[in-house]
């Protein structure tokens, strides 16, 4: 039998995790599963998407790092330093999560023939800054595809305001259905006197 998940124990884990990755300077390794289904399965990917998000970026050595020429204002620091950095990193690496894998694959920083994630930074005239930035980028690309499939219950509140909206929906609607039913009803034959 798999133990539920308490407020408590998340909490904990989510610690656990953290300190986990700030030891190794590595990212949380996501839960192994590849549909989100059962509510365990969310709920171990919320604690993993928790520690993924404390993170904020990704550590150079679980990606590949290519540097080239920046186009753009620099004067000769253009012409000499190789500022430009790409980042590239496969789809299918074990930080990356199963579920998010296939919404990955439909971004546009996807490529097909090595099927892997190519994101490129050249914002900046300094290569370590645009090393950061594209570690960031690739951290928020990952991130977003995996926020896709988890989902959270409606809080009180929420569920109060979409049934006063359906109730406000209904009412409208009953009101333009007995405006329609008058005017049909003013344009039919009975009553008039002949």
């Amino acid at each position: 039998m798999i133990p539920r998940i308490t407020r408590e124990s998340l909490n904990a884990l989510t610690a656990a995790w953290t300190r986990r990755c700030r030891l190794i300077h590595t990212l949380p390794i996501p839960p192994l599963t590849a549909s989100l289904s059962c509510t365990e399965d969310q709920e171990s990917a919320k604690v993993w998407l928790h520690s993924f998000e404390d993170a904020k970026s990704i550590p150079k050595n679980l990606v590949e790092l290519t540097f080239s020429r920046s186009s753009g204002p620099g004067g000769q620091n253009v012409n000499k330093v190789e500022t430009k950095v790409s980042a590239r990193c496969r789809v299918d690496a074990p930080w990356i999560p199963m579920w998010a894998r296939e919404s990955l694959v439909r971004t546009p920083y996807y490529v097909k023939t090595s099927h892997s994630l190519l994101v490129s930074s050249s914002a900046s005239r300094s290569q370590a800054r645009n090393i950061d930035d594209s570690l960031a980028k690739m951290h928020t690309v990952v991130m977003d595809a995996a926020k896709n499939f988890i989902t959270s219950e409606p809080s009180a509140e929420q569920r109060r305001r979409v049934a006063n909206l359906e109730k406000a929906h209904d009412n409208r609607r009953r009101m333009e259905k007995d405006k329609r039913s008058a005017v049909k009803k003013m344009r039919s034959k009975k009553g008039w006197s002949e």
